[in-house]
């Protein structure tokens, strides 16, 4: 019989987490679901770890190392559901998280994408993100360019969504390396709303190794400038793909890439920047890795909304 969802995990790497995160899946209220693990070519303990747990609805696949995007659509293309849930190695769901996300897709069947709120776990702290609107449990369809603008609606690890979107919306690009997600989001964006409920259901996870990641090649980033019609047409599109160009920017100016910080400032319409991003944008590099050495030194995270995806392998 087919699940009602198909759990995509793809995995490199996660040897920390990965038991911890396959633990908050097998421990859901709601039980009618597929997890599918694409072991993406891991060289630690992780495959070893999974092979461990005993339950009849995970599936294991190995391939070798092609990246985070060609992992998840592997994984969407193995699914015997049409309701696919995106989850990273090392993220955790709440024991309701797919009983909430089973009442949505009930509530709203005309809709096709359905997220929640998350927060951030770091160093055994959690901290609720910062959204639009307040975190209240309330339900409700949004446009997610118009609510994306401090965090995003989606991630990772807190969507679900009709396999038939990719129709439209296409697949995981996977010539990006990172910031696929981010890309992924603004074509859904694009063509679909999002049934949203503001209640946190989904713990997203940091380390020092994913919170230090600032390496930066720009032919594996997005560069946005397939959407530069539709942000033409559309202020909400334009101001938030501009808050990811300033990311960009940003690490651009940290990893001494001037070709790279000059294609994005370009691009980028400062007037949606807020003055202490501005500021960043401008300063000198020495300035800005003092600034968030000394971010990092309090014990706060040290990443660039709404662009802050982890590295994922």
């Amino acid at each position: 019989m087919q699940p009602f969802f198909s759990i995509i995990i793809p995995l490199y790497n996660k040897q920390k987490h990965i038991t911890n995160t396959i633990s908050s899946v097998t421990n859901q209220s709601f039980k009618d679901f597929e997890v599918i693990i694409i072991n993406d070519g891991s060289t630690d303990q992780s495959l070893a770890l999974v092979n461990t747990i005993t339950d009849s609805r995970l599936k294991v696949y190995n391939i070798t190392n092609h990246g985070v995007s060609y992992a998840r659509n592997y994984g969407i293309k193995k699914a015997n559901s049409d309701n696919i849930a995106l989850l990273d190695g090392d993220d955790f769901w709440h024991t309701d998280y797919l009983k909430t996300m089973y009442n949505l897709i009930k509530k709203f069947p005309e809709e096709a994408v359905f997220s929640c709120a998350i927060a951030h776990h770091y160093s055994s702290k959690t901290s609720t993100v910062p959204y639009n609107f307040k975190l209240d449990d309330n339900v409700e369809v949004k446009n997610y360019f118009k609510n994306s603008v401090r965090h995003s609606l989606l991630s990772s690890s807190s969507i679900v969504f009709k396999k038939a979107i990719l129709s439209k919306t296409d697949w995981f690009d996977e010539s990006l390396k990172s910031g696929e997600d981010t890309d992924m989001w603004i074509r859904i964006g694009i063509n679909y709303p999002i049934v949203f409920i503001a209640k946190v259901l989904v713990y997203y996870v940091y380390d020092d190794s994913s919170l230090s990641n600032t390496s930066f090649d720009i032919t594996y980033k997005p560069k946005y400038d397939n959407y530069l019609s539709e942000e033409s047409k559309n202020r909400d599109v334009k101001i938030f793909i501009d808050k990811n160009r300033f990311s960009m920017a940003i690490l651009s100016k940290l990893n001494a890439n001037t070709s790279a910080y000059n294609f994005y400032r370009t691009h980028l319409d400062v007037g949606n920047l807020k003055t202490s991003q501005k500021i960043l944008l401008f300063c000198p590099a020495w300035l800005l890795k003092v600034l968030l050495k000394l971010k990092a030194l309090s014990g706060k995270k040290v990443y660039f909304p709404p662009l802050n995806a982890k590295n994922s392998g």
